[in-house]
């Protein structure tokens, strides 16, 4: 288990952010979580509905069991306060007057509506960095319409290029579009941060879910604006042929197919398996991508003979970049970032254990990043920031509980 370390050294030591962010950017108030910055989860009384996401702690459904709530919320303090009660408003600007970011994830214009745009907002505080991540950005046709990872996958065009030649257009595994929005929130947040300690000035960041999307398509859309071409879905094969997912003995191994490749059919023939893959004929790079079916069939025939780990350890002693294709459990299992710290074991006392999460995938010298503290219950934090920071009493706070505004 890891131990904190001295809160001076964490990256972001300082930063106050506002959490009103559903699942399409709770991953990025969590990666500024994690390097130090104090995040407050402002839920709506109740808790917030990505509470119901599931799977759930013990498969047992329950809001403070949801594993996507508890990976997506360490390290953050948690409040429930209704926007939408005047009440509620008022602490909220309170809040906004403390803090340095806002990220949130309505629909465009529901924070005008109630009263809380930026420039209301930046009345308030002037250096405020708000941050709004949408299904299609602020403004635009498209700006009003409901959006989520299906939608955003479709409408980015990823979700074309994703499957098999023999199958309709398939959703990438996860959420990726959030995934990718909250990336790009967080840099934006990291910019505009930097920017302000020059001008003095806080801004609005606009983050579109299917911007986001497009923006990370790889060749797709440069091979469109310069060829016309679309890229077709080529399944377990690499977009320009060049890598493809085998079977093996005991799963299946990522392959480089035409790099070394007289080393790769002296390999091979050495096994008394390179068939006719020896010929002249297939030195030629144009006849092998001519004959790719044939030579993925031959290749296939000689990996099942082999483990992955086989084929991926004697592959590196030839600086082939081969890689066996890992289930969780084998990635959890790995050596290599055991050795390297990576998984992190968070405490639960109130489920009487440990849960291990990913850790950082970045390290800094000098700095501490190994700051963990287990998502918040619902409304856990109300007592320390309401009544200890912001000074209200039990009485109002009992008040205030009772007209739920917080």
């Amino acid at each position: 288990m890891m131990q904190a370390r001295d809160p001076s050294m964490n990256l972001l030591e300082g930063i106050r952010i506002l959490d009103l962010a559903d699942e399409k950017a709770s991953f990025c108030t969590k990666l500024l979580a994690d390097m130090g910055a104090s995040v407050i989860k402002v839920e709506r009384p109740g808790g917030d509905l990505s509470r119901k996401i599931g799977p759930f702690l013990g498969n047992c459904p329950h809001p403070e069991r949801s594993l996507f709530f508890l990976h997506h919320n360490t390290n953050k303090l948690g409040i429930t306060l209704s926007l939408e009660h005047s009440e509620g408003k008022k602490i909220f600007c309170k809040l906004v007057d403390r803090a340095d970011v806002v990220v949130e994830s309505f629909s465009p214009g529901y924070l005008k509506d109630l009263g809380l745009s930026f420039e209301i907002l930046s009345r308030t505080n002037p250096k405020l960095i708000l941050v709004s991540v949408t299904g299609f950005g602020q403004d635009g046709p498209r700006s009003q319409y409901k959006s989520c990872d299906l939608v955003a996958s479709a409408f980015g065009g990823q979700m074309y290029v994703s499957g098999s030649p023999s199958t309709p257009p398939l959703k990438p595994f996860g959420e990726q579009s959030y995934y990718a929005a909250s990336l790009y929130a967080a840099v934006g947040i990291l910019l505009a941060l930097r920017k302000r300690n020059r001008s003095g000035e806080g801004e609005h960041i606009d983050i579109s879910l299917q911007e986001a999307v497009v923006s990370t398509l790889e060749h797709v859309m440069i091979q469109y604006f310069y060829e016309k071409t679309i890229p077709k879905r080529q399944g377990s094969l690499h977009w320009d042929n060049s890598f493809c997912i085998l079977p093996c003995k005991d799963g299946h191994i990522l392959m480089s197919l035409f790099q070394q490749w007289e080393t790769l059919v002296e390999w091979m023939d050495s096994e008394g398996m390179a068939e006719d893959l020896k010929d002249e004929k297939y030195k030629r790079e144009e006849f092998r991508q001519n004959h790719l079916d044939h030579i993925i069939e031959v290749l296939q025939r000689w990996t099942k003979t082999h483990t992955g780990n086989e084929l991926f350890e004697l592959g590196q002693l030839m600086r082939f970049p081969w890689a066996p294709v890992y289930s969780p459990k084998e990635v959890l299992e790995s050596p290599h970032l055991k050795s390297r710290g990576f998984f992190v074991e968070v405490d639960h006392p109130e489920v009487g254990t440990f849960i291990q999460y990913s850790g950082a995938p970045y390290k800094f010298d000098g700095c501490s990043l190994d700051r963990w503290k287990r998502a918040p219950f619902i409304g856990e934090d109300n007592l320390e920031i309401y009544q200890r920071e912001l000074g209200l009493s039990e009485e109002e706070l009992k008040s205030l509980f009772s007209i739920h505004a917080i």
